[in-house]
């Protein structure tokens, strides 16, 4: 990705209404540590190139980015952030189960389970 096309994109992302209730409960159900935010991650790997990590973290570096919703905190390193800018972070509930969803603007590609993308 050119420094170009990174300067254009806004540095943001939504947590959506759905996903931040559904970060909640689960926080509460690991019964975890005031400050605890949910990490969101991309590496290398997957079937497309790149997949989504997300765990709890009770720490943030100098190079994260914290965005919150409702109470709810989400923090992404710097590199993750440049694959997800702009990207919307939902949780969905339907018949064939549920599971949180990225929206990535920036993703070229994805593999079919929604976990992996290329750019």
């Amino acid at each position: 990705m050119s420094e170009t096309m990174l300067a254009e994109k806004p540095r943001q992302i939504a947590l959506s209404e759905s996903a931040a209730k559904r970060i909640a409960v689960l926080m509460s159900q690991e019964d975890s540590a005031p400050g605890t935010m949910l990490r969101v991650t991309v590496s290398g790997g997957g079937c497309s190139g790149f997949q989504y990590g997300f765990s709890f973290d009770d720490v943030h570096g100098e190079d994260d980015k914290i965005f919150e919703r409702d109470g709810v905190r989400v923090v992404i390193d710097d590199t993750s952030l440049d694959l997800l800018a702009g990207a919307e972070i939902d949780f969905v509930e339907d018949l064939v189960g549920s599971s949180f969803q990225i929206k990535n603007p920036n993703a070229k590609t994805s593999c079919g389970c929604g976990n992996s993308f290329s750019v």
